[in-house]
């Protein structure tokens, strides 16, 4: 089944890195396909964004990008939030950190992670991780959120 879609592709990145959301943003620009790109620096604002608590309507993204290293609430943390919202457990969230801990690994797997990639550190490597990510995801594989 193919992800093909005319609408643009919303993207939710979770990362308080300066230097490696401007590497995603310059990334994910580069591709054909059109993608928006919202930024969090936060673990608990992310979910609060996802869940609407803030008397705002919930933000659904078509995929999650996820540091691990972020204050308040860390990637671990709110994997295991988002695992524990109904409406929220079914969107593909890719882990994108520095860590190569192999206890890192397992524990975002453990909590329903649906990648986890270790961060580049060039900007040829993110446009190729960026190109990589979307012709998976956004062109071969069929995400849970509709755009109406």
């Amino acid at each position: 089944m193919s992800g093909r879609r005319d609408e643009p592709i919303d993207v939710l990145l979770v990362e308080d890195d300066d230097d490696d959301v401007r590497l995603a943003r310059e990334a994910f620009a580069g591709l054909a396909i059109e993608s928006s790109i919202r930024v969090i620096g936060d673990g608990a604002e992310a979910l609060s964004l996802l869940t609407g608590r803030d008397g705002e309507p919930p933000v659904v993204p078509d995929l999650i990008l996820l540091d691990l290293d972020l204050p308040q609430m860390d990637g671990l943390e709110f994997l295991e939030a988002v695992t524990a919202e109904p409406e929220l457990a079914r969107l593909p969230v890719l882990v994108l950190t520095r860590s190569t801990n192999l206890s890192d690994v397992r524990a975002s797997y453990d909590l329903a992670a649906n990648a986890y990639l270790t961060k580049p550190t060039e900007s040829t490597e993110y446009a190729e991780m960026a190109e990589a990510i979307a012709e998976f995801w956004f062109r071969r594989a069929a995400l849970p959120t509709s755009h109406s």
